[in-house]
């Protein structure tokens, strides 16, 4: 093995009915994403430069849950979360509650190289945001029209929502959702099928990277934070490996997912592929997840226990895949 390897996600759980036009659509936003990564790579970018290029695009084009198009609050507004992770030096960075910030990933790759922590979040993370002279806009860029409509959908179901693009349940209407048999932190909700995007790399030098970003979930609470900006939950990298995960946070958090990958390569010895396998079958209780890693071998692999994940593969020697549905 060897060279590099790169695989992009835009979520873990999908709708077994969703329109093979929006199908189309999500692949093909990863195969342009793989191609940047792609292109990146062959001119010797860094796995950290990789993954955040991947990301930001990701982020710019509304279709998934992160940047653009992200999940509303309660409230109507959107807080979006961002980490990155530099596995040779362990580096990392991360924020949460952003509001104004055009692309979170590339603010938590400011508070990794720019600031003396590694995790910024709301009022904090906006004014290092301005500090640093991002690019910022008004939060309604970050809110479209599909997502309104979804907001008020969960709002008269009075359950959170995933998935700005699936519609409710018919069964979950009023107090029908109270029956629905999904949970989260023993909580009852109508879909599941969140949509965070990720990127992980492993460059022709070896080293992994990984970025993880997201608006979280429909109708959340203000304040909320899921998996994708905690080190170790839902971002991870290190010497051996990098991981993104994407699912329910809440049970991401608790597997504390991507770092277990990690452990079990450093612990037990495991092949990249055999990790994933077993974190996924063994680290997740009831919650649904997936996540995409690479190793410092070169090697690329995906893993999740929900219907489908949106999710895309390459490496050097030719690989590639494309592909929303189950591995089989």
């Amino acid at each position: 093995m060897g060279g590099w390897a790169i695989a992009v996600h835009g979520g873990a759980g999908v709708d077994p009915n969703l329109p093979t036009q929006r199908q189309e659509e999500a692949k093909q936003l990863l195969t342009r994403c793989l191609n940047l990564g792609i292109s990146a790579l062959r001119s010797s970018l860094p796995a950290i430069d990789v993954v955040e290029l991947v990301v930001r695009e990701l982020e710019t084009d509304p279709l998934f849950n992160s940047g653009r198009g992200s999940a509303l609050t309660e409230n109507g507004t959107v807080e979006m979360e961002a980490s990155i992770m530099d596995g040779p030096k362990k580096r990392c960075g991360a924020v949460s509650g952003i509001t104004t910030v055009k692309n979170p990933i590339s603010l938590a790759r400011l508070v990794m190289d720019k600031s003396p922590h590694s995790y910024l979040a709301f009022s904090g993370a906006e004014a290092f945001a301005k500090k640093q002279g991002v690019e910022l806009v008004d939060n309604e860029y970050f809110v479209t029209e599909d997502n309104k409509g979804m907001l008020k959908l969960a709002k008269e179901a009075n359950s959170i929502v995933f998935d700005y693009r699936i519609p409710i349940l018919e069964t979950c209407s009023g107090a029908g959702a109270i029956d629905s048999p999904l949970q989260m932190n023993g909580l009852p909700i109508s879909v599941y099928a969140p949509e965070t995007v990720g990127c992980v790399v492993v460059d022709s030098e070896g080293r992994c990277a990984a970025a993880t970003s997201t608006g979280g979930l429909m109708n959340k609470m203000m304040g909320r934070i899921g998996d994708s900006p905690l080190i170790g939950a839902g971002t991870y990298a290190c010497d051996l490996c990098g991981v993104s995960c994407t699912g329910e946070g809440e049970a991401i958090i608790r597997a504390t997912l991507a770092r277990e990958v990690a452990a079990v390569m450093e612990y037990k010895g495991l092949n990249l592929q055999d990790a994933v396998d077993f974190v996924v079958k063994e680290k997740l209780d009831e919650g649904q997840a997936g996540l995409i890693a690479v190793s410092k071998n070169g090697e690329v692999a995906c893993g999740f226990n929900s219907n489908g994940m949106f999710r895309g593969m390459a490496t050097e020697d030719g690989y590639m895949e494309v592909g929303i549905w189950d591995q089989n």
